[in-house]
């Protein structure tokens, strides 16, 4: 588990993050939301530790996150970033089994978990298939198989956090991989996720935390936070927001 306390970050002398009490609970999927510049990559950022916050205590497990070594976290935490590249052409099972890495689960069961992951991902036909070869949205598929496979099967304890996974994917793809994140934390694992799209949020997230100017605007669940007044007020957006006809979660239209 992750927690964020009073997390600060500054840049160039300005503030781009500002004070964010968080805390990724196991089970949960956590949905970031925010207009462009609104602090959601910064956060991920210093959740990772990829970025040291100018102020504010990171928490992991009930430690200091900075009292983790690499590896250690590497057990327990997993990144997706918005855009992932190699420049090398090695096969798709390869990539995904560099997930593998910090762990010493020997060949033959992280050759398992390397399918598992490619399976989640819907993308185990492309297992023999050369990185370079692949489309946008292929790539971004195989990337996420790489870090579902380096926390698989996913548990208490264990944290993924993904930038805008579904930024290259078609509609289908976008809900396989969403569904693949889901049974993640259904398995116990707790997930962070930033999105673009609302209704994405609104049918997978349990909560949702929106940004604006690097500071919490609003924290809470979908049917709280994505509502026609906040919305307006975030994004300039004006919007009908109707319970789903068959699973209830809000769905949001714009005017």
């Amino acid at each position: 588990m992750i927690k964020a306390e009073k997390i600060s970050v500054h840049r160039d002398g300005k503030c781009v993050l500002a004070d964010i009490d968080l805390t990724l609970k196991p089970g949960e999927i956590l949905g970031v939301l925010g207009p462009n510049g609104a602090g959601k990559s910064t956060l991920l950022s210093a959740l990772c530790a990829e970025l040291k916050p100018t102020s504010g205590q990171l928490w992991l497990d009930d430690q200091p996150l900075t009292h983790w070594t690499g590896q250690q976290r590497a057990r327990r935490l997993a990144v997706l970033p918005q855009s992932s590249t190699l420049s090398f052409a090695f096969e798709v099972h390869e990539v995904v089994a560099m997930g593998r890495l910090p762990h010493d689960s020997g060949q033959q069961r992280d050759a398992e978990i390397v399918k598992a992951a490619l399976e989640a991902a819907d993308a185990l036909h492309l297992y023999d298939r050369s990185y370079l070869a692949l489309s946008g949205g292929e790539r971004q598929r195989v990337h996420l198989a790489r870090v579902l496979a380096q926390l698989w099967p996913g548990e208490g304890g264990l944290t993924l956090m993904l930038d805008e996974p579904t930024s290259m994917l078609d509609p289908l793809h976008q809900h396989t991989i969403l569904q693949a994140v889901r049974a993640f934390a259904n398995r116990g694992g707790a997930v962070m996720v930033i999105l673009h799209d609302l209704n994405l949020a609104a049918r997978y997230c349990d909560r949702v935390l929106l940004l604006e100017s690097g500071r919490t605007f609003a924290l809470g669940t979908p049917q709280e936070v994505l509502v026609p007044e906040t919305l307006r007020s975030v994004f300039g957006l004006e919007v009908l927001v109707q319970p789903h006809p068959e699973r209830g979660h809000p769905l949001i239209i714009a005017r």
